[in-house]
């Protein structure tokens, strides 16, 4: 068997710096290019590669295709109490989501909880991020997406009127890690599926299928083929019921309109999504709530394992691991995804990514 390259580990305020940068290239804000660099890098440092800093040379490519509103304005367009409807103006996903995630939590503040949806917006990276900009405010996140591209199929059908949805919650807790679930509706994210294909590696058995219900294990043919869903019928109804929540609810691209972002640089996604935040105090003593969620984790990982288990996990708790030990070792970034940067820095003048500790 071949041997694995080995990643160079790049520093996150490197990573930062270089997303940035390259934004700033293609027309983003200084401020907004800022913004987007750092939820790339961030999104490197819990181990979301797949959502991380390989898309960079794909949404510059978008950008200067004329896809993507450099300037845009994000604005509020309808509002009560306790919800806002966000209007991205077609700008970066990231963008987007960061203002609803910000009016989520003063929203939830004064009525406990929050429910903010997006239209006009883009792939914003991985759900996680926004599910837990709440849960740095001791509040719980729950994020849902349309996905940007249609690789779903309904159960037992053939055409590709779904994506792959995903869900993140995240639940704030006192002593251990926090409880963060990000998944996608169907069993691999396409950005594995991406992540597989840019490495050249196999795709595992039970990711896709071809048309004929094979199974696709040949990762250069990731695009031909259809994801599985969770659960099989459960997760294609998941798929369809968080599709409607984040875009038909708000205007937003769902079914047949999906674009596929993957092949068409130019068309408005109005890619959709939705967050709500919520704000533990209005039940009650907030400690004492991440206190009891502490003692379920614990009974959990303490409780009575099968033959051949070593640990018990909670989710959130690996990519909890990944986000010290990047933070403080740096990212791997494997000569891939380097080489692809590299290109990248090299067609937008901008300097190259530094560092590179093995």
């Amino acid at each position: 068997m071949a041997a694995q390259p080995i990643p160079s580990r790049i520093p996150v305020e490197e990573l930062t710096r270089f997303a940035a940068e390259a934004f700033e290239k293609v027309g983003l804000r200084q401020r907004d290019a800022r913004a987007v660099g750092e939820l790339m890098a961030e999104a490197e440092m819990q181990g979301s590669e797949g959502h991380g800093m390989m898309r960079l040379p794909h949404y510059v490519r978008r950008i200067r295709a004329g896809g993507v509103n450099t300037q845009p304005n994000i604005r509020v367009v309808e509002e009560r109490a306790a919800m806002a409807l966000v209007d991205g103006d077609n700008g970066m996903g990231h963008l987007v989501m960061k203002r609803a995630a910000e009016i989520a939590i003063a929203k939830a503040r004064s009525a406990g909880s929050a429910w903010v949806g997006t239209r006009m917006s883009n792939h914003a990276g991985p759900a996680s991020l926004y599910a837990r900009m709440p849960l740095a405010e001791g509040m719980v996140g729950i994020y849902l997406a349309v996905g940007s591209a249609n690789h779903l199929p309904p159960w037992g059908g053939l055409d590709m009127l779904l994506s792959t949805n995903p869900i993140a919650v995240a639940i704030p807790t006192e002593d251990e890690p926090p409880v963060v679930l990000d998944m996608a509706t169907t069993i691999a994210s396409m950005g594995k599926v991406k992540t597989k294909m840019q490495r050249g590696e196999p795709l595992p058995e039970g990711w896709m299928v071809d048309r004929d219900g094979r199974p696709l294990t040949d990762s250069k043919r990731g695009f031909e083929g259809l994801l599985l869903p969770i659960g099989g019928y459960k997760g294609y109804g998941l798929s369809l019921v968080f599709g409607l929540l984040a875009g038909t609810l708000n205007g937003a691209a769902m079914g047949k309109d999906v674009v596929d972002f993957n092949a068409d640089d130019v068309a408005t996604t109005n890619t959709g999504q939705a967050i709500l935040a919520i704000d533990p105090a209005a039940f009650g003593d907030p400690g004492e709530f991440r206190r009891r969620v502490d003692t379920v984790v614990r009974d959990l990982r303490a409780s009575e394992r099968m033959p051949g288990v070593d640990r018990i996990w909670l989710p959130g708790e690996q990519s909890h691991l990944k986000r010290v030990a990047n933070e403080r070792d740096g990212v791997p970034i494997v000569p891939a995804l380097r080489a692809s940067l590299d290109k990248l820095a090299g067609e937008l003048g901008i300097p190259h990514l530094h560092g590179g500790r093995t």
